[in-house]
């Protein structure tokens, strides 16, 4: 289990949070979990045993709760949820066909390794945001049974094919770079998320956020046996 380092920030939260920067927080995390449920239910096709298809099936279900949270959320705040989703559909769409998983080790993998980094982000920015909304993400980026299912089986697989080791190493940097690529993309084209970091905190402290994004990856590694 990942464990994340605790925070210190010297700026205030807000006490509201804009409509321009909920749209879009709450925007691209809900598309991302519409995805999400979308991928685990697919791959659910996938797997090696009844078993695991039904565990599988349990995450994507959960996944979808999370979605309707979200969605809920930004209604009540008078935000359109489809609207809010719109921007971020095609940097997300591309990051899952650029990164399309040949075989379930490479689904289990990209579940674990590339939804974990949009997590640990959202957990991050979380701090900045008004306490309602902080409260919903912090909801919806509970582990819905990725963790464990993803070491056991990867771990597994290892073990009986060490071969596989570099192949499903080389695939985890391979999302991380694909999954930073598109989240300067969304940066550069979304300026509330950006604002929303700059009024917040300085340059070290927004190094240091991401000094923690990359060392949650990195226990994730850890975890899966993959680490170099």
């Amino acid at each position: 289990m990942v464990r994340h380092a605790a925070r210190h920030y010297r700026a205030a939260v807000p006490a509201s949070t804009s409509p321009a920067v909920l749209a879009d927080l709450l925007g691209a995390l809900a598309y991302g979990e519409l995805t999400a449920f979308q991928r685990l239910a697919a791959d659910s096709s996938l797997a090696a045993s009844v078993a695991d298809a039904a565990s599988l099936g349990a995450m994507a279900v959960a996944e979808y709760g999370h979605y309707a949270v979200l969605t809920r959320h930004l209604a009540d705040r008078g935000v359109d949820p489809g609207a809010a989703m719109a921007p971020f559909v095609a940097p997300l769409d591309a990051f899952h066909q650029q990164t399309a998983p040949a075989d379930w080790l490479q689904s289990v993998v990209k579940a674990y390794v590339g939804d974990g980094i949009g997590t640990d982000f959202y957990r991050e920015v979380a701090v900045f945001v008004d306490p309602p909304t902080r409260a919903v993400i912090e909801e919806v980026s509970a582990d819905t049974g990725h963790a464990a299912f993803a070491v056991e089986h990867v771990r597994a697989a290892i073990e009986a094919d060490p071969t596989l080791r570099g192949r499903l190493a080389l695939w985890a940097r391979r999302l991380v770079g694909e999954a930073l690529t598109q989240a300067q993309r969304v940066a550069v084209e979304r300026e509330a998320l950006t604002d929303l970091l700059g009024s917040a905190t300085d340059l070290a402290e927004i190094g240091a956020v991401f000094g923690r994004i990359v060392a949650a990856h990195e226990e994730r590694m850890v975890a899966l046996g993959l680490a170099s």
